[in-house]
């Protein structure tokens, strides 16, 4: 690295992944002890490692790559590929796994990360926080320890057209009506995987920013942000499409608006799948995380599956899907988690999914969606919180009362017959999180006063 080793890795190595900007906080150096510690920590005798379109990826992804086979492991690059995609190379090669990208962050960081044989998460509490002691050790100048095994191969393999073909036959679009869909692919990686995917369907695909570059060009590709999505909204309008799709950066997330150009909530975008996959798997759990609309588990309900209230973030979603065996899993932040998808999160399967249902009805995807749109909705609402925990509690003891519930699964959730609200800390910044949902705006709007009333005091 540019001034020496970095031996404090606690700006890096976040709940669910590595991240920092380059080189600054992430090197070729670096991303070689995370492939050897990958190794070290799960065991690993074969790893498959991708990576996405920034420029630092190919050489952050064969520096990890030299890393795990220094260690014994053989390697199997796939090169330039979406986050599901590597899921898909985990699960069906039963390798651990290492995805070299920075997801939706702008141009200057890149990340990792990781998986173990069969797409199961690597986080915090399941090997991330071992892997980061010993990277933290090595660069400190510890030696790395003697392979039990020979130096393991690195071979290339491209998996491109057999993940098509694996999410063709898990939705299928050859009967649907004729479509015209705007795609959005930020310059990201579903500029490579949605003509993959879209090839020899009814679905005519709209590119915009197909063009593979980190560098982000046109916007940053994160559909989050409503600036990012306008582009989008203005060629479905002005296109006449049927439907909008976005990716973030790594094609791990998949955003939609109707054909009016409008966004469509991920609560409606759940609701939607859930009610799908429930006519071909009756009976089955369907889990959301907490913060998810209230509309998601009535559908659940009214179709008669079960539905699990979950922790935000994708390793408790991922560990739960596997006790459970749940059908499927949808968060707020457009992430959507599938059994049939080695119960790992992928954009481009909600997609189809999205598509088939749009396509296999005579209305637009604006009638289609209004079932699924029962409440008022805040959408995500950040403070800056110097002192979190006592923060927390003054609403705490504020909502406290006869009429209200209240746990604590993940922050502080109070909920009554007409609203709820979440107030949550950020994993990674000084901040506190509000979401909240009413029967109606006026409500919404005055609980939400209330709540920011006493988070911002």
């Amino acid at each position: 690295m540019n001034d020496g080793p970095v031996v404090d890795l606690s700006a890096v190595v976040k709940a669910y992944d590595v991240r920092g900007v380059v080189p600054d906080q992430l090197d070729e150096e670096l991303a070689r002890l995370f492939g050897a510690a990958l190794v070290e920590t799960s065991g690993a005798a074969e790893v498959v490692i991708g990576h996405d379109m920034r420029p630092s990826s190919p050489a952050l992804a064969r520096a990890f790559a030299h890393g795990a086979a220094g260690q014994g492991a053989d390697v199997v690059e796939i090169g330039l590929c979406s986050t599901d995609e590597l899921y898909f190379a985990s699960g069906t090669l039963g390798r651990a796994g290492a995805m070299v990208t920075a997801s939706h962050n702008p141009a200057r960081y890149n990340g990792i990360k990781m998986c173990r044989a069969g797409a199961v998460p690597v986080g915090q509490d399941t090997g991330l926080r071992e892997i980061r002691a010993r990277v933290e050790r090595w660069a400190a100048g510890e030696r790395l320890p003697a392979p039990g095994r020979a130096p393991g191969s690195i071979t290339r393999r491209d998996l491109l057209a057999e993940y098509a073909a694996h999410l063709r036959g898990l939705v299928d679009l050859s009967a649907v009506r004729p479509l015209r869909i705007v795609v959005d692919a930020g310059n990201g990686m579903s500029g490579l995987t949605v003509p993959a995917v879209f090839r020899d369907t009814p679905v005519e695909i709209v590119p915009l920013y197909f063009e593979l570059d980190g560098t982000f060009p046109n916007h940053e590709a994160n559909p989050l942000d409503p600036a990012n999505i306008v582009d989008l909204q203005r060629a479905v309008r002005t296109g006449g499409a049927d439907l909008g799709l976005a990716f973030d950066g790594d094609a791990d997330r998949c955003f939609v608006v109707d054909e009016r150009g409008e966004p469509v909530s991920p609560s409606a975008v759940t609701a939607l799948i859930a009610e799908r996959l429930l006519a071909d798997h009756p009976g089955s759990t369907v889990l959301h995380n907490l913060i998810i609309s209230r509309t998601v588990p009535e559908v659940v309900r009214e179709h008669g599956g079960t539905p699990v209230r979950t922790r935000v973030g994708h390793s408790f979603i991922k560990a739960e899907m596997r006790r459970t065996g749940a059908v499927f899993g949808g968060e707020h932040s457009a992430h959507y988690y599938f059994r049939d998808f080695f119960h790992a999160d992928t954009g481009m399967l909600a997609a189809l999914h999205v598509v088939a249902a749009l396509g296999s009805r005579p209305e637009p995807f604006s009638h289609l969606v209004r079932a699924y749109q029962r409440y008022a909705a805040s959408g995500e609402i950040n403070s800056t919180v110097r002192d979190q925990a006592a923060t927390i509690a003054a609403v705490r003891q504020a909502f406290t009362g006869p009429d209200t519930q209240i746990d604590e699964l993940d922050g502080l959730t109070v909920t009554t017959a007409d609203w709820w609200f979440n107030v949550r800390r950020s994993n990674t910044e000084p901040l506190l999180r509000l979401n909240a949902e009413a029967v109606d705006r006026q409500t919404l709007e005055r609980i939400t006063d209330e709540v920011l009333a006493l988070v911002r005091r």
